[in-house]
Parts: C-alpha cells; sequence; structure tokens
C-alpha cells in the first residue's frame, strides 16, 4: 500500500468521481481506476459501488475512507512539519458570501497575513446554496455563509454568531423614529439585494407566509450601493447591522423599529465533517472566531 494510492482513493472518495479525481491529481482516468482496484485487492474489500457512470463508497469504502485520511494527513503532516513545524503554510481555499468580503477579507487581511505570511488564500463567492455544494465537492475546504442557521449532520460548525438584520432609511424620512408595523412599509419604494440571496431570501419567506409580497425598485447584489441610495432618501433598504453600523453611528442612517416583524441571521463558518482539519484550516478557523460582526455596532 502506497500513498499515492491512498490520495487518489480519498480524493475519488470525496469527489464521488474517478474522472474529477484524476483530473486534479494529473492523472488518466484509467490510472485512477487501476489503482483503486489495486487497493481493493490488497484490503480485500470492494470501495465502491460502479453503477453507470458513477461510483460511491460502500460501507467498507467508508469505514476505510476515514483511516486513509488519516494515514494520508499524517504523513502530510510529517513533511510539513519538518520544513517548519511552527508556522502553519499551503493553500487554504474559502468561500464566502459576498457581503462579508469586506469585513472578514478586506479589513482584515493585513492582519492575517502578517500572522499566517506562509498561506496562500484562494476565495470564491456565492449564495449559501452554491457554498454548501463547493463545500459537498471538495471544491473549498471550508465555507462562512450568513444566512438562517444550519443545522446538518454533515457539516461541523467551526463558529457562529447571531446577526441582527433591520430595516434603514434616510434620518430625513418620515419614517424615521417611528414605531412602526410591517403593513405601513409595505407601500414605501424598496432597495433589496437580489431575489434568493440569503438575507433577502429569508425576509421574502417571511412575507409569503402572511400571503405579503414587496415590489423592490432596485434589487441589486451591492450592499454598499444599497446603503448610500438609502441615505440619500431614495427608499428603504433591508440589510444585516453590520454592514449599516457605521452609517448608524455617524447617523447617515436610521433603523427602523418595526415591531411585528424580527428577523435574525447567522453567520456560521462549516467544514465537512469527514474533512481533516489542516494547520491553515485551523489558522482561518482562529481569525474569523477572534472577529465578531456585532462588536461596535449601534443599537437601535
Amino acid at each position: 500500500m502506497d500513498l499515492r494510492s491512498l490520495n487518489i482513493f480519498i480524493e475519488a472518495a470525496e469527489l464521488g468521481s474517478f474522472t474529477q479525481a484524476g483530473e486534479k491529481l494529473g492523472y488518466s482516468q484509467p490510472t485512477v481506476s487501476f489503482q483503486i482496484k489495486l487497493l481493493e485487492k490488497e484490503l480485500g474489500v470492494q470501495l465502491f459501488d460502479r453503477i453507470g457512470h458513477t461510483v460511491s463508497l460502500t460501507d467498507e469504502g467508508r469505514a476505510a475512507l476515514a483511516y486513509a485520511q488519516r494515514i494520508w494527513h499524517t504523513s502530510q503532516e510529517m513533511l510539513l512539519g519538518s520544513a517548519n513545524p511552527r508556522e502553519p503554510s499551503g493553500v487554504l481555499r474559502l468561500a464566502l458570501s459576498d457581503s462579508l468580503c469586506e469585513p472578514l477579507v478586506v479589513d482584515r487581511f493585513r492582519l492575517f497575513r502578517e500572522t499566517y505570511p506562509r498561506i496562500s488564500l484562494h476565495l470564491t463567492t456565492g449564495d449559501t446554496g452554491q457554498l454548501l455544494e463547493y463545500l459537498d465537492h471538495n471544491k473549498v475546504d471550508m465555507i462562512c455563509t450568513i444566512d438562517e442557521r444550519t443545522y446538518d449532520t454533515n457539516y461541523i460548525i467551526a463558529d457562529e454568531e447571531p446577526v441582527g438584520v433591520h430595516f434603514v432609511v434616510s434620518p430625513g424620512s418620515d419614517l424615521a423614529g417611528r414605531a412602526l408595523t410591517l403593513d405601513q412599509l409595505l407601500d414605501r419604494p424598496f432597495l433589496l439585494t437580489e431575489k434568493g440571496m440569503s438575507y433577502r431570501r429569508v425576509l421574502d419567506e417571511r412575507l409569503a407566509a402572511d400571503s405579503r409580497e414587496l415590489q423592490p425598485v432596485l434589487e441589486t447584489g451591492r450592499a454598499d450601493l444599497l446603503c448610500t441610495l438609502a441615505e440619500e432618501n431614495a427608499g428603504v433598504a433591508f440589510l444585516p447591522d453590520y454592514i449599516t453600523s457605521l452609517a448608524v453611528r455617524e447617523g447617515r442612517l436610521v433603523r427602523l423599529d418595526v415591531t411585528d416583524f424580527r428577523v435574525q441571521v447567522w453567520k456560521q463558518v462549516l467544514y465537512r465533517r469527514e474533512k481533516w482539519i489542516s494547520a491553515q484550516m485551523r489558522a482561518m478557523m482562529d481569525h474569523l472566531s477572534g472577529f465578531r460582526l456585532s462588536s461596535g455596532e449601534a443599537e437601535i
């Protein structure tokens, strides 16, 4: 049994495809298939069910995968530890929601680089569905989402934090400073993120449950643009508090007190349960858990 066969087995199992495993590792599909057959012969078990053009782990394959991951990653730790025993290094593949790029990446990238200069970040953005798909297909190591709280036994929650979401308007709006009901807002012009995106989806689902619907005058994925337009009294925006906190503190935006409508989403850092936690993953977990989106936010 050699490490190359174990690595091929692990990638084929995580990707669910001999072809994709070969593409990732630089081998042809027949080479991958041959190495898997050799490993199966050596272990005396069938690792994969091969049905049509799909492959899936057998019960014996799932048990073998846990051992293979430990052996493979222990060998990689040994190699990395010999080169530099104290400093995390290598590539980290992180996917996150668009609205988290500024507070978690732009504002803190220099600190991360100073702390972990040997880690190279590969960043991807998308909505929650896309992020979970990336994770499930091993295209990224971990994800950071802003959405409803995820509970799934397939994922480990490395860190989580509740995040408030509010309707916001310009201080010059006639809505500012009043206690309101949702019905008093529905005929106003709304500035919203794109339909189906995290907190916008939560809003739409809550409204649909009461047979209500909003018709926004503007939809965009640019949260900064929504803030600017709301400051200019162009309409009512619906945004997480960490996006609007600075403008609220400086008096450029006001959070509305809608007495019959409360929404909360969660920042969550997730990775697959069977994923081996590399040194660079641990470093990113420490980095993300050391910062709270809610720190320093203004109260409504």
